[in-house]
């Protein structure tokens, strides 16, 4: 089993910047994909960004340019380092681990943008 627990959400405003973290613990190991998700009130989650095991990475469109998505294997962590942060990034964002051996969720953090 993996557990993902996010951090660094919080309120910022317009322009601003955040960072968060995702750290996880238990085994991972093989080729992953690790990512960050978020859902707006009324909305489906979306995805954000996601950086393989081999570093490779992909962006929405909406945070291209914006939002820097990294990962630290020997810390078990992945980043999400969002700048020129807008209203419409408000969201609960969630940190995904998608494993050979199944896929895991952490239970989310916060952010909210002020205009």
């Amino acid at each position: 089993q993996v557990q993902l627990v996010e951090s660094g959400g919080g309120l910022v405003q317009a322009g601003g910047s955040l960072r968060l973290s995702c750290a996880a613990s238990g085994k991972i190991f093989g080729r992953n994909v690790m990512g960050w998700y978020r859902q707006a009130p009324e909305k489906q989650r979306e995805l954000v960004a996601t950086v393989t095991s081999g570093a490779t990475t992909n962006y929405a469109d909406s945070v291209k340019g914006r939002f820097t998505i990294s990962r630290d294997n020997a810390k078990n962590t992945v980043y999400l380092q969002m700048s020129s942060l807008k209203p419409e990034d408000t969201a609960v964002y969630y940190c995904n681990a998608d494993l050979i051996y199944g896929s895991f969720w952490g239970q989310g953090t916060q952010v909210t943008v002020s205009s």
